[in-house]
């Protein structure tokens, strides 16, 4: 298929895979809330993702959302709504593996994935009618997904969004328990998220727990401080940590999205 990748044999080893992705499916017979739908996207062969959208308007902002890699779209349902709420088209994705997708997750996947997924959803808008700008965030591991596709998509996508990204591959597999075998990686055999945000240089939000546990708050400063964009803000979120973020200050959080998006103050 199109758009292949690199790919990424120290990633996709399974005692790095085993910390780096915790897939889980679905619950049966789960559905979607009012005003949202479920989608398949064909990434190959024989294999698609699963996505949910929710959706406001076809003239409304759309946000293309990579999440963390212990969550599913469905976890997203409350927050998904919100969005709808607030006048965005919030259109998240899983991972191979993730939810109701095919597949088992690899690195490689998830970055050839990403690429496949942003061409399906543009051509998806575009034969919707849905005119608004589409932004790309990613949190947490899904951070890798976005910074891939500002790298070798840039034209495709009106703004970049990073939620508790990480910066550098060999200290976040070192916090998750990788052993040192793994975490010499040389240059270009990590995810090289510097390199990746240095290459984007359109509209760039980067939100940041104070406190985050997992992905300390120097690394979204560090993938603040590479971005070459002239329009880049920082977001950083008080007193929360990794897996709080929403809970802890979702108004500030949503305004800043909106803001990025365009649309005035949104939050309630």
């Amino acid at each position: 298929m199109e758009n292949q990748v690199e790919a990424h044999p120290q990633l996709d080893a399974p005692e790095v895979r085993a910390v780096l992705f915790h897939p889980r499916r679905e619950p049966p017979n789960w559905r979607p809330p009012q005003g949202s739908s479920d989608q398949r996207i064909p990434v190959a062969d024989t294999i698609a993702i699963g996505a949910r959208f929710h959706l406001a308007g076809r003239g409304s902002p759309n946000l293309l959302f990579f999440h963390g890699n212990g969550e599913i779209v469905a976890d997203y349902d409350d927050i998904g709504t919100a969005y709808r709420q607030a006048g965005i088209n919030f259109l998240i994705v899983d991972y191979r593996g993730y939810g109701c997708s095919d597949g088992e997750p690899t690195a490689t996947a998830l970055l050839a994935d990403s690429r496949r997924v942003l061409t399906w959803i543009r051509e998806w808008l575009h034969s919707t009618g849905h005119t608004g700008p589409l932004a790309v965030m990613g949190r947490s591991l899904g951070s890798a997904a976005a910074l891939e596709l500002a790298s070798c998509q840039p034209a495709a996508m009106d703004a970049l969004i990073i939620e508790s990204g990480f910066a550098h591959t060999g200290p976040l597999l070192a916090t998750l328990g990788v052993s040192q075998a793994f975490l010499s990686l040389r240059t270009g055999e990590g995810f090289r998220q510097l390199t990746k945000i240095r290459a984007y240089a359109g509209p760039t939000l980067v939100i940041h727990a104070e406190r985050d546990h997992l992905i300390p708050l120097r690394e979204g400063q560090a993938l603040f401080d590479a971005s070459p964009a002239s329009d880049k803000t920082l977001c950083i979120i008080p007193e929360a940590n990794h897996n709080d973020i929403f809970m802890r200050a979702w108004p500030a959080y949503l305004s800043a999205v909106a803001k990025r998006l365009g649309l005035p103050n949104s939050a309630s």
